[in-house]
């Protein structure tokens, strides 16, 4: 069995700050030890997690997010719990040995039981792990989503800043989605969070606060990108903080990776859509060690769009799931078969307290 020791020293502020002021001549060099730390914490495996965005209602109005509840142009839909099924049987013959089921925030006592009773399907009818992403809820309605197979949660914090965060988020406060964490985690589930990159008003200071929040929360997955705001919305004409140097979202990826190290770090699909066909890859050469396909039923990829410039919204599953498989093998890597759990520290290099 394999011992635990205490995690390495979370790096100082300015430490991260450091790696995110990279001179541009440099960054290579960050990527490289990124990457390297990548590599020497979670291997070579790529571990594919397929989402299915089963439903776009939401009851939040989030300043940014294209299926925001005033957004009118929206086609609302819910795929059923069948339908789900469906596609889950199919998953682990194309990798993904996780299944990540993706919504709008739309709580409802009748929905949450429904979303429990898919959940014990999926754990019940296939080799599976669930991840669920819907939002805040009360702890009692992810103890229920426990009890019925839930292995992970996902809930990004976005920003460390408070402030900022009541702005972008009308609906609810930080300190609400770091209770929701505190008690997923008390609850036992595997714990996914994260930030977007580029807020309006962002800084380096912000960046830095959004890492070593992370590290602080010990988040098992940590998910990352760009700010895009939807066309459709208040925030819609903002520019990202970093348009005049978008390399800074890889940048941010990096120094993550440096920062928290046994974290499983997806290429987030909106690495694709700020850098065309080629986003993912390049996350994954600089950090980053899950994919996330799309595995939403085509019909209805193009009612999903939380931001513009969406990749592969017109492709079924397993045409995408091809196309992921091939992009992987393209960069040296390997599939990862298993379920791609929570990585922990353990005795011996590299766990001696170091960040390689």
């Amino acid at each position: 069995m394999t011992r635990l020791v205490a995690p390495p020293p979370s790096p100082t502020r300015a430490e991260v700050l450091a790696w995110l002021d990279t001179p541009a001549a440099e960054r290579s060099g960050l990527y490289r030890r990124a990457d390297d730390v990548r590599r020497r914490w979670c291997g070579e495996a790529v571990h594919l997690r397929g989402i299915v965005e089963f439903s776009n209602v939401c009851a939040n109005d989030c300043l940014y997010c294209g299926i925001r509840r005033s957004n009118r142009a929206v086609r609302r839909y819910r795929i059923s719990a069948d339908e789900i099924l469906e596609v889950a049987r199919r998953m682990a013959g194309w990798g993904q040995m996780t299944i990540v089921l993706q919504a709008g925030e739309a709580p409802s006592e009748v929905g949450d039981r429904e979303l429990g009773a898919t959940i014990r399907r999926i754990k019940q009818e296939t080799p599976l792990a669930v991840t669920v992403s819907v939002g805040n809820r009360p702890r009692e309605v992810y103890a229920h989503w426990r009890e019925c197979g839930m292995d992970r949660y996902l809930l990004r914090f976005e920003t460390s800043d408070p402030a900022l965060f009541a702005r972008l988020h009308p609906d609810c406060t930080l300190a609400d989605r770091l209770r929701c964490l505190e008690d997923l985690r008390d609850l036992g589930v595997e714990v996914g969070s994260g930030f977007m990159i580029g807020l309006p008003g962002e800084t380096l200071d912000t960046l830095a606060d959004n890492i070593l929040l992370c590290r602080r929360l010990d988040l098992d997955m940590v998910g990352i990108g760009p700010f895009l705001p939807h066309p459709d919305t208040p925030l819609g004409g903002e520019r990202n903080a970093w348009a005049k140097d978008p390399e800074m979202f890889f940048v941010a990826l990096a120094a993550l990776r440096l920062a928290h190290p046994r974290a499983r770090i997806p290429a987030t699909t909106a690495f694709d859509a700020a850098f065309p066909g080629r986003g993912r890859d390049l996350a994954l050469q600089r950090g980053a060690d899950v994919f996330m396909p799309n595995s939403t039923p085509a019909p209805r990829r193009r009612d999903y769009q939380l931001y513009p410039g969406k990749p592969c919204v017109d492709e079924e599953p397993g045409h995408c799931a091809e196309c992921v498989v091939f992009r992987i093998r393209g960069l040296g890597r390997t599939l990862g078969l298993d379920l791609g759990g929570a990585l922990r520290y353990p005795v011996g290099p590299p766990g001696n307290g170091e960040i390689p």
